[in-house]
C-alpha cells in the first residue's frame, strides 16, 4: 500500500458526515498526510424559480457552505485554504478538485443501504468510478 499524501475528505456538512471527517482524518494521521475538505453545491434545475434567479439561490447554498465548512476547517484543525464549495455537477466537480490539488485519496460517506443496486449512493457510485485517485468510503449508520 502506497502512502497517502493529500486526502480530500468529501462531506454534505450533515451532522452524520462526523464520522466521515474523523475518519478521514485518523487516516490522514497514520500516513502524515495533508488533508483538504470538500463540499459541492450541486446546481439547481432551470425551472421553478420565476421571481428569485437560480444564480442568486446558489450563490447563498455556496457562501452558506463556507460557513459551515470552515467552521468544520476550525473544529479540526484544517487550514481554511484547504476547504473548497464548488457549484456543479458532484463527478465534474470532485474530478477537479483531486486533479487540481493533488490529491491521491477521497474520503466520502455511504449510507449502506440494502440491495445490490442501493450498494453506494448516486454520490459515492459517482466517485469510485470517476475519481481519478483511490477512494474510500465510510459506512454512515444514520436513519434510513
Amino acid at each position: 500500500m502506497s502512502v497517502y499524501q493529500h486526502l480530500l475528505i468529501a462531506t454534505d456538512l450533515s451532522d452524520e458526515n462526523q464520522i466521515v471527517i474523523e475518519q478521514g482524518l485518523a487516516i490522514a494521521n497514520a500516513f502524515g498526510s495533508a488533508v483538504s475538505l470538500l463540499h459541492v453545491v450541486e446546481p439547481l434545475p432551470g425551472y421553478g424559480y420565476a421571481y428569485v434567479g437560480i444564480a442568486d439561490i446558489e450563490v447563498e447554498l455556496r457562501e452558506e457552505a463556507l460557513k459551515k465548512i470552515h467552521r468544520l476547517a476550525e473544529k479540526y484543525s484544517i487550514p481554511q485554504d484547504r476547504c473548497h464549495v464548488t457549484v456543479g455537477p458532484i463527478k465534474v466537480e470532485l474530478k477537479d478538485v483531486i486533479k487540481n490539488n493533488s490529491i491521491d485519496c477521497l474520503v466520502l460517506g455511504s449510507h449502506g443501504r440494502h440491495g445490490l443496486s442501493e450498494l453506494l449512493g448516486s454520490t459515492a457510485h459517482a466517485a469510485v468510478h470517476s475519481a481519478p485517485c483511490d477512494v474510500m468510503t465510510v459506512r454512515i449508520k444514520g436513519k434510513i
